[in-house]
């Protein structure tokens, strides 16, 4: 198969995975393999990660964004953590990589595109997230305010003492609190059955309410 034949038959997808053009016979498909390797040196198009790729700016009929690739690429998984964060305003400082929580292993892939991490937690508080379209009318997932506030919390327990909450300000510059609903964070803490996240919320939780 030619390139051009090649760009027609997968214009509607967003991003292509080798499953999908193999149907699971890898061995009657290396000479596929190898021509979409030779693509991938002539920038016809880009290896995001293995058995995944996606067209080149130029011949792309669909043109995901980075929260849409996160999702794809490492499932099942949200966009939450810092770069929700920043998309919500909660903290200033402009967040590179994508990041999103996941119940698999946690895991890293790095591309062309950028670098997408996913932070393992538990299934039972896989939860909290919305699907939102992007431009491109392709649906994304992506925590809501208060959960990726929890994500965060949770994950850097280890750094957050329980009874110190100007760390919230100082440290991780959370700003814009009065979007947050003091309830719904003590809501998604629950979820993750953790005394010590139960504690850290009830303090940020009364930072939201003026109180700390």
């Amino acid at each position: 198969m030619n390139y051009i034949a090649f760009k027609n038959k997968i214009k509607d997808m967003p991003v292509i995975f080798s499953r999908d053009l193999f149907g699971g016979k890898t061995r009657e498909n290396q000479p596929m393999r190898n021509q979409l390797t030779r693509w991938c040196r002539k920038g016809l198009i880009i290896k995001l990660r293995r058995g995944a790729y996606i067209l080149n700016e130029a011949d792309r009929k669909i043109n995901p964004g980075l929260k849409f690739i996160a999702n794809q690429l490492y499932g099942p998984s949200y966009v939450s953590l810092e770069f929700a964060l920043n998309l919500y305003a909660l903290i200033p400082e402009k967040v590179v990589d994508i990041t999103s929580v996941t119940t698999r292993k946690t895991m890293s892939i790095k591309n062309d595109l950028g670098v997408f991490i996913y932070q393992h937690i538990k299934p039972s508080a896989f939860r909290g997230f919305n699907a939102l379209k992007e431009d491109s009318e392709l649906t994304v997932f992506i925590a809501g305010p208060e959960k990726a506030v929890v994500d965060f919390l949770y994950l850097n327990l280890s750094k957050i003492p329980v009874d110190n909450t100007a760390i919230f300000r100082e440290s991780y510059r959370f700003q814009n609190l009065e979007r947050l609903k003091p309830a719904k964070i003590m809501e998604f803490s629950k979820l993750f059955n953790n005394p010590k996240l139960m504690k850290v919320a009830e303090n940020f939780s009364k930072l939201l309410k003026g109180r700390a």
